[in-house]
């Protein structure tokens, strides 16, 4: 019985390591996302660009929370999806369709 329940406890462990992985992970590409769609709406090029990246990027993030990551990466992608449509100029029906389709994506 107290082997079971080890076993039990570690695959628990295991497995909210991994979960926390993977948040992590959508939280930078969340991050990564809203400064990709910053520099677009700046209309950076080359070097300009390289630069703006690499500062928005390493910068320290406003909400470090656990709780904040998903929202702070849903955000990301809100933001990222918001530039796409409107470079592509985007408007009505099309833009919500556009954005449905964008935000809706892995």
């Amino acid at each position: 019985m107290k082997k079971m329940l080890s076993l039990v406890a570690l695959g628990l462990s295991l497995s909210l390591g991994t979960a926390y992985a993977a948040e992590e992970k959508t939280a930078q590409q969340g991050k990564m996302a809203t400064c990709n769609a910053d520099a677009k709406t700046k209309e950076l090029k080359g070097d300009e660009r390289k630069k703006f990246m690499k500062e928005c990027l390493s910068a320290k993030s406003a909400a470090p929370a656990a709780d904040a990551a998903p929202a702070s990466a849903q955000q990301g992608k809100m933001k990222a999806c918001n530039a796409d449509a409107k470079t592509k100029e985007l408007k009505g029906d099309e833009r919500k369709k556009f954005m449905k389709e964008c935000l809706s994506a892995k």
